[in-house]
């Protein structure tokens, strides 16, 4: 544990650091810790310090900067979270009110991109099961089917069957009611059972037909429902700590480029309750240390399907971004909740 003159100093030396970018010398935490000691004193603090890894010395200054394991202990124990403004607050809940789902989502993406300057990144909702509102079938030319899916939330996916015989239309307006009629609103797996264990009175050419529609369904609604949503990375390029360093650049747009790894830092804070900062390597996932993900889940009646977040350098004002985060995350629950 560090006594109460050293976690001051810590706390002055990274906000420092955070505001101005440069190595923090005994001068600078003198003027600003508001604390009465001697150069010597606290050259002697930010020894200890260093030698507990929570800051480290650059070779070419005197000053120190941070560590990730300092900024660990900054966030977890030192930091003083600010109240958002009235203005930002306003732009948050008129932007993120409950009209289209997906809209939303891309719009609170969009948002704590501008709002930081740097990447906004939100985890789409993971569907229970992927349903359907109303199929319909079109027929195009001799055994080429136009599959037409309208989701719960009003968007159309097409789809183009191609068949083993060709439909009249009245054939396919009498499939797609029988299905609309029994089967709206359920998961495409539960359908697929329920066609195959339910119904042997239907004619094997009219269930190939379904069953043909049901497989690209599945598959449109798959491919229609992105992991996440991500807004800004370009930002990033203008963050000096990361983009004056190809290696670390690079390592950061390979995390974009592969998902997985994205979804692991984000499905890893829907076990979480509140805000959630990972630091560098913290997450297990493969970043620079001089990168800083924030996030927060996000809840639809009350339960937790998503997670939004920002993604930039470690010098970041975590006491900004932080009830930036916190609030974009409960006011996206509210929206998606009342839609």
């Amino acid at each position: 544990m560090l006594d109460k003159r050293a976690q001051l100093l810590l706390k002055t030396l990274i906000e420092r650091y955070i505001e101005e970018g440069q190595p923090v010398g005994s001068r600078t935490l003198s003027r600003y810790s508001g604390l009465d000691l001697s150069p010597a004193t606290i050259r002697n603090v930010m020894s200890d310090l260093e030698e507990l890894g929570f800051i480290t010395s650059p070779h070419t200054s005197a000053g120190r900067v941070p560590t990730p394991q300092g900024y660990r202990f900054f966030v977890d124990t030192l930091l003083v979270v600010k109240s958002l403004g009235t203005g930002e607050i306003h732009r948050l809940e008129g932007e993120l009110h409950p009209d289209n789902p997906q809209r939303v989502i891309q719009a609170a993406s969009n948002l704590l991109s501008q709002l930081t300057q740097f990447a906004g990144i939100v985890r789409t909702p993971r569907r229970r099961a992927v349903t359907f509102r109303q199929l319909e079938f079109l027929r195009l030319s001799e055994k080429r089917v136009l599959l037409i899916v309208i989701t719960p939330e009003g968007d159309v996916q097409n789809r183009i069957l191609l068949t083993e015989r060709d439909y009249t239309p009245a054939e396919l307006v009498a499939a797609a009611n029988f299905i609309n009629q029994h089967y709206s609103g359920q998961g495409f797996e539960d359908i697929r059972q329920r066609l195959h264990q339910e119904l042997h009175e239907l004619r094997r050419d009219m269930m190939a037909l379904m069953s043909a529609a049901l497989e690209a369904s599945s598959q449109a609604m798959a491919d229609n429902a992105a992991p996440y949503v991500i807004s800004g990375e370009r930002n990033l390029l203008s963050v000096h700590d990361l983009s004056h360093d190809m290696k670390r650049l690079r390592q950061l747009f390979e995390l974009f480029e592969h998902k997985t790894s994205l979804l692991q830092i984000l499905d890893s804070s829907l076990r979480g309750e509140g805000v959630q900062i990972f630091i560098g390597g913290e997450s297990g996932v493969s970043t620079p240390d001089e990168v800083s993900v924030v996030t927060s889940p996000y809840t639809v009646d009350g339960e937790v399907v998503g997670t939004v977040g920002v993604i930039g350098p470690t010098r970041m004002a975590y006491d900004r971004v932080v009830p930036l985060v916190d609030v974009t995350a409960k006011l996206l629950s509210s929206a998606l909740s009342q839609h």
